[in-house]
């Protein structure tokens, strides 16, 4: 039986420019609270020095994925995760001081739960691009509340922002190879809500690269992902079964000191529900499953 609580899950394919930041996020939630936890980088293939920065961070486990997709890299990650709780966090992401603490809270007030999700602020699209992709997080709340409470089926979680019992993931099936990339998120958490509560909540949001938005176009992007939803949940399939991938150059230091100054904006979450020395206790040990 593992003492670890918590495994957080970063799949990586060339994010040399961001991963380092990524890591160090996540390093800072784990000492502040004091979890036992892992931390896994699945290297998806990458062609740069994403391999070679995640082996050279302390206490950074490295797995490679040779097949090429974000459901494939988090798959690989959690069949040899040995935390209770898997946290499934993109390498562009950038935890804000406060979300393990509030993730953990929730988890003990909620026996009933088995997976926890936010939405992200994207740190380096304009201030009007920001606002209309927080509109949409919000849009995606109601239909949260909606499906949770008047449909009683489906829910929505963010992909590259979620905690998850690791329990519960293998009681649903684990992630789904059909899925590579968009609807993935909706997918797992339809069948998640059919094993407990699967909670969307804007007090675990995290830091994101709008790469994506500023490189396909905004709306273009919202509307794919709107789209996704609603095929997975109609016809259990992904809308789009291609996608592409967007980069920052290796010194895209002057997005990331943007992302430090929003982070410093950011009040801290959950310190005002959850004691410092957080009663981890509360938490059993759980068994290691071999496959999903």
């Amino acid at each position: 039986m593992s003492d670890v609580l918590v495994s957080f899950v970063v799949p990586a394919y060339n994010e040399q420019a961001l991963l380092e930041s990524c890591l160090t996020a996540i390093k800072g939630e784990i000492s502040r609270t004091r979890c036992p936890a892992e931390i896994i980088v699945v290297n998806n293939g990458s062609t740069d020095a994403t391999r070679q920065i995640a082996s050279s961070s302390p206490n950074v486990k490295v797995l490679d994925e040779p097949q090429r997709g974000l459901v494939q890299a988090r798959r690989a990650g959690c069949l040899v995760a040995k935390g209770q709780f898997i946290a499934n966090i993109d390498a562009d992401t950038i935890l804000p001081e406060g979300w393990l603490r509030t993730a953990l809270a929730e988890f003990a007030g909620h026996r009933d739960l088995v997976a926890l999700s936010g939405p992200y602020i994207h740190y380096d699209l304009p201030k009007g691009a920001q606002l209309i992709a927080a509109g949409f997080y919000r849009g995606a709340y109601i239909v949260h509340l909606l499906s949770r409470f008047i449909a009683g089926c489906g829910s929505v979680m963010q992909g590259g922002n979620f905690i998850v019992s690791r329990i519960a993931l293998e009681t649903a099936g684990g992630f789904n190879p059909d899925f590579r990339f968009y609807g993935e998120d909706a997918e797992l958490a339809r069948r998640l809500s059919k094993v407990g509560v699967v909670k969307f909540t804007l007090a675990l949001r995290a830091l994101s690269s709008g790469r994506r938005f500023a490189g396909e176009g905004l709306f273009k992007v919202l509307l794919r992902y709107s789209a996704n939803y609603l095929w997975t949940h109609l016809f259990k399939r992904p809308f789009s079964s291609a996608w592409l991938d967007f980069r920052h150059a290796p010194d895209a230091c002057s997005n990331l000191e943007r992302a430090s100054n929003i982070l410093r904006q950011l009040p801290p979450k959950g310190a005002g529900s959850v004691r410092q020395n957080f009663p981890l206790s509360k938490f059993g040990g759980v068994r290691r499953s071999e496959r999903w």
